[in-house]
C-alpha cells in the first residue's frame, strides 16, 4: 500500500486530492496544513481514503496543540495516528488511550536525519517504541551510504509481519523505500510530489505507483475522478426467503413477500410450497402466497431441489403435516450430503428415518412416524441447526408445549433468523441462552453452552406482508474483493440483520479493511487500505470460509480461521475444497485441529515478489461458495482462472457473474 503525504495544503485543497482515483491512503501532516479542528473532525470523518493523522511537536507547534488535533482526528475517524517516542509521555498516552478507544491503530515512530545507528540500537528502539504502545513500529534513518540502507532493512527479519515500517531517508536510502513494501512493511510513503517531498528520497507518488501496480488499475476505480464506483445490489437472502416462503404456505390467509430475487434454492421453496397445496403468484420481485392453513398434507413424496436447509427444515414438519409414510427426495449435490445426526434428532420425537441412498441419512429419505412433543426435550446441535429450525416451526402445531433444550449449539444466528420470520407469521417461542461467566459477560454467541426453547403447542401461521432482506452470503466476496483490491459499494443492506454472514464486516474490520456505511443512502463501501492477518472463529458462518480464506491469503502474516469441522456436510467437502485451491494457488496454508492456518502476504508484496495467487484450471467442487472465492482470487493471479463448473452459482446467485463483472470490471 502507498500512503500519500500531504503537506503544506489547505482543507480544500486536501479534500480535492483525496478524491484523486489514484490516492488510495494518505498521511495528513496535521502541523503543516493550516486547518482548525472542525475542519480537521469534518476531514477525518468524510474520508473514505484510510487517513494517517501525524501532527509534529516543533517551536511553532506546542505539544498542547499537537495532541488536541490528533485527538480531534483519532475521534473523527482517523484510521492511524502517529506519535513519536521523543513526544511527551503524558500527551502520548493520552492519545494512545483515545487511539485504543476509537479504534484507530496507533504507529510510535522514530526519525533519524543525521544518520543511522547499529543494528542492535535500531532494534532496541523498535522494542521501545512497541513498548510505547506501537502497533506499527516506523523507522526511518537517514543512511550514507547503501550499507546503512540495508542493515535497516534487516529489522524485518525480527519483526511480525505488517507490524514495522521501516526505510531509509537520503539518496542512498531511496531504494528501501519500495524493497521495505518488498520485506512486509503495510505501506510506505510517497510525495504528492518531487517538490513537496516531506524528507530526502522521498519518491512521488505517482513514480511509486506505478513501480508497484504497472499499469494495473484497481477495481472499482476509473481515471475519471468524478466518477464514483458503480452501486450494486445484492439479491434477497434465501435463508429468509426459504423460511418465510415455507411459513406462508403454512399460514391461514395470504401473504406478500417483497424484494425477491430467484435463484434455485428459492426456487425450490416454491416448488415444494405449491406441493403442499399453497397457490402461488410472482409479480417480479413480489410473491403472493395464499397458504393452507397447515392443513394435512397426502402426498406420498415431496422433492426439496438442492437445498440442504430445505430438506432439514421439511423432515420435521412433514412428519406432524403428513397422513402417512412420506419420501424426500433431491438433486445434484444433495445426494452426496449427508443429514448427520437426523435419525437420532427425530427418534426423540418418536419420528424414524429410513434412507435409500447410498450411507444412512442421505436422501432418497422415509420419514414413519408422527412428530410429538415432549416436555423434557434435549438434543445436540453439533451437527448443525437446520434440521433444528425445523423442529421450532412444527413444534408449535403440535397439541402440547414442548421444552426442547439444544445442547452444543451451531449456527446460532441461523437459529435466530428462524424464530424471527415465525414470529412475523404468529408463532411465539421463548429462548433461554447460556454460558459460562465468559459468555454472560460478553453475550458471545460462539461462547453459548446450550438453548432452552419453550413453545407452545396448538399455534397457528397467520398470513404477513413482509420485506426480504438483502443477502450479506452474497455481499461477502464483493466486500472481500473491494477491500483487497480496489473499491466496491453494496445498496440494500441491513447492518442489524441476524443474518450470520453479516460478520463479514467484523471479520474485515479485524483484517485492517476500510469500511463505511454512505450516510444518505446507507450503502456499504469497502475499499483498499493494508490489511492484516486476523483470528476468528466461523463456526456460526461457514459459508464464509471460501471467500475469506482468500481474503487471508492477502493479509499480512498468519490468519487462523476456526470451525472447520463445520464444512464437511457443505456442497463439496469445503475445508478439503478450499485447502486444495489455497495449495494450488501457492498460498502455504494447513489444517490443524478445528482451524485452518493461512499464511498471507499484501496485495503490493505480491506484485513486487511475483508471488500472485497462481492461475489456471481449477475446481469449484460444484459449490456456489467456491465459485464465488476463486473469482474474487482471479483479481490478483498472475493469469486467468478458469474454473470447471461457474453455473452452480445459480443455487443461491443466477446473476453472480454479471454482477461481479459490473462491480470489477473483470
Amino acid at each position: 500500500m502507498i500512503c500519500t503525504t500531504i503537506q503544506n495544503r489547505t482543507f480544500e485543497e486536501i479534500l480535492e486530492i483525496l478524491d484523486r482515483p489514484d490516492i488510495g491512503m494518505a498521511e495528513i501532516r496535521l502541523d503543516r496544513c493550516p486547518m482548525d479542528n472542525e475542519q480537521i473532525e469534518e476531514l477525518f470523518s468524510g474520508s473514505d481514503v484510510p487517513l494517517v493523522a501525524t501532527c509534529r511537536v516543533s517551536d511553532e507547534m506546542t505539544p498542547a496543540e499537537a495532541e488536541s488535533k490528533l485527538i480531534t482526528a483519532v475521534r473523527s475517524g482517523a484510521a492511524y495516528v502517529d506519535v513519536e517516542i521523543e513526544a511527551p509521555a503524558m500527551m502520548a498516552k493520552r492519545i494512545r488511550r483515545e487511539a485504543h478507544e476509537c479504534g484507530t491503530t496507533l504507529i510510535r515512530s522514530y526519525h533519524d536525519f543525521e544518520g543511522t545507528d547499529s543494528l542492535m540500537a535500531l532494534e532496541a528502539i523498535c522494542e521501545k517504541c512497541r513498548h510505547l504502545g506501537g502497533e506499527i513500529v516506523k523507522i526511518v534513518p537517514t543512511a550514507r551510504k547503501s550499507q546503512e540502507a540495508d542493515r535497516v532493512l534487516q529489522l524485518y527479519n525480527s519483526s511480525a509481519p505488517g507490524t514495522l515500517v521501516a526505510f531509509s531517508m537520503g539518496e542512498d536510502g531511496r531504494y528501501t523505500r519500495l524493497d521495505c513494501l518488498k520485506k512486509g512493511a503495510p505501506f510506505t510513503y510517497a510525495a504528492l510530489s518531487e517538490e513537496e517531498a516531506a524528507a530526502p528520497g522521498q519518491w512521488p507518488y505517482k513514480e511509486m505507483n506505478k513501480a508497484v501496480w504497472g499499469e494495473w488499475l484497481p477495481i472499482g476505480y476509473s481515471s475519471d475522478p468524478e466518477k464514483n464506483p458503480p452501486i450494486i445490489k445484492m439479491p434477497c437472502s434465501k435463508s429468509f426467503a426459504q423460511r418465510a416462503i415455507v411459513a406462508a404456505a403454512l399460514s391461514e390467509g395470504t401473504s406478500v413477500l417483497k424484494g425477491y430475487s430467484s435463484c434455485g434454492d428459492n426456487e425450490s421453496a416454491l416448488s415444494l410450497a405449491r406441493e403442499l397445496g399453497a397457490e402461488i403468484t410472482v409479480d417480479g420481485r413480489t410473491i403472493t402466497i395464499k397458504g393452507t392453513g397447515g392443513k394435512e398434507f397426502s402426498g406420498k413424496t415431496i422433492h426439496t431441489g438442492e437445498s440442504g436447509f430445505l430438506t432439514r427444515m421439511m423432515i420435521p414438519i412433514l412428519s406432524k403435516i403428513c397422513t402417512e409414510e412420506v419420501l424426500v427426495t433431491g438433486e445434484k449435490t444433495l445426494l452426496r450430503r449427508p443429514l448427520k445426526g437426523s435419525v437420532r434428532m427425530m427418534e426423540t420425537f418418536g419420528v424414524s428415518l429410513q434412507s435409500d441412498g447410498p450411507a444412512p441419512e442421505m436422501i432418497p429419505l422415509h420419514i414413519k412416524g408422527h412428530l410429538s412433543p415432549r416436555p423434557d426435550a434435549v438434543i445436540s446441535g453439533k451437527d448443525g441447526s437446520q434440521l433444528v429450525s425445523g423442529l421450532l416451526a412444527a413444534l408449535p402445531l403440535c397439541e402440547e408445549d414442548t421444552v426442547l433444550r439444544l445442547t452444543d449449539p451451531k449456527s446460532i444466528p441461523y437459529i435466530y433468523i428462524t424464530i424471527d420470520v415465525l414470529k412475523q407469521f404468529g408463532i411465539r417461542i421463548e429462548s433461554e441462552m447460556e454460558g459460562g461467566e465468559d459468555f454472560m459477560e460478553t453475550q458471545d454467541w460462539s461462547l453459548c453452552e446450550a438453548i432452552t426453547f419453550h413453545i407452545k403447542g396448538n399455534q397457528k401461521y397467520k398470513a404477513a406482508d413482509i420485506d426480504l432482506e438483502a443477502d450479506w452470503s452474497s455481499a461477502a466476496p464483493f466486500l472481500v474483493a473491494g477491500a483487497v483490491f480496489g473499491k466496491v459499494e453494496i445498496e440494500g443492506l441491513d447492518t442489524k440483520s441476524l443474518q450470520a454472514d453479516l460478520s463479514i464486516l467484523d471479520i474485515l474490520a479485524q483484517a485492517g479493511a476500510s469500511l463505511c456505511q454512505i450516510d444518505e443512502s446507507g450503502n456499504i463501501r469497502a475499499q483498499r487500505a493494508p490489511l492484516c492477518s486476523f483470528d476468528v472463529d466461523a463456526s456460526n458462518c461457514p459459508d464464509l470460509f471460501p471467500v475469506i480464506s482468500v481474503l487471508a491469503a492477502f493479509c499480512q502474516g498468519r490468519s487462523q480461521i476456526g470451525g472447520v469441522g463445520r464444512l464437511a456436510g457443505k456442497e463439496s467437502d469445503r475445508a478439503k475444497a478450499i485447502l486444495e485451491m489455497l495449495t494450488k494457488m501457492g498460498v502455504r496454508a494447513f489444517i490443524k485441529g478445528d482451524n485452518l492456518i493461512i499464511d498471507g502476504m499484501s496485495l503490493a508484496q505480491r506484485c513486487l515478489l511475483g508471488k500472485l495467487l497462481k492461475g489456471g484450471a481449477y475446481s469449484s467442487s460444484h459449490d456456489h461458495r467456491m465459485v464465488m472465492a476463486l473469482k474474487v482470487a482471479s483479481i490478483g493471479a498472475d493469469g486467468p482462472i478458469i474454473i470447471d463448473d461457474e453455473e452452480c452459482v445459480e443455487k443461491s446467485f443466477p446473476d453472480f457473474h454479471d454482477v461481479f463483472s459490473v462491480a470489477t470490471g473483470k
